[in-house]
């Protein structure tokens, strides 16, 4: 991995971090103003302001307990990075208690934005099966 590829790879450390700990503030710490959030069987938000209600919303809803696996990190261009990654670990719900596997596939694109890199999308699908 080059320099960028790996200060990526931190950025991913970071996410993950910002998931577990349930932390709106931490994840919007860092994606781009004008990130786009694509999660499975919803629609996009785009914009900082959309991206927030949307992990809001989330860690409402759930508690994750999940560990990245970083499967590719590529520099496409001076200011442009995607990451592939796999996680893989726990879910709660929040107003049932319910929990069960969680497991998806990952792909992120990032931009350097002021020196900083930044996640400008990311989209996921479940890697689970399908429930009986």
């Amino acid at each position: 991995m080059n320099a960028n590829e790996k200060a990526v790879a931190d950025v991913l450390a970071k996410y993950e971090a910002a998931l577990n700990g349930s932390d709106t503030d931490a994840v919007m710490r860092l994606y781009a103003n004008d990130g786009v959030f694509m999660p499975q069987n919803s629609p996009s938000s785009v914009g900082a302001n959309a991206v927030r209600k949307a992990y809001d919303a989330v860690f409402k809803t759930i508690k994750l307990t999940v560990k990245f696996n970083v499967a590719e990190v590529v520099e496409m261009a001076p200011n442009w990075v995607f990451a592939r990654t796999n996680s893989a670990g726990t879910v709660k719900v929040h107003a049932t208690g319910a929990g069960g596997p969680e497991a998806n596939q990952e792909l992120f694109v990032f931009q350097k934005v002021d020196g900083a890199w930044k996640i400008a999308r990311y989209c996921f699908a479940t890697t689970n099966p399908p429930r009986a």
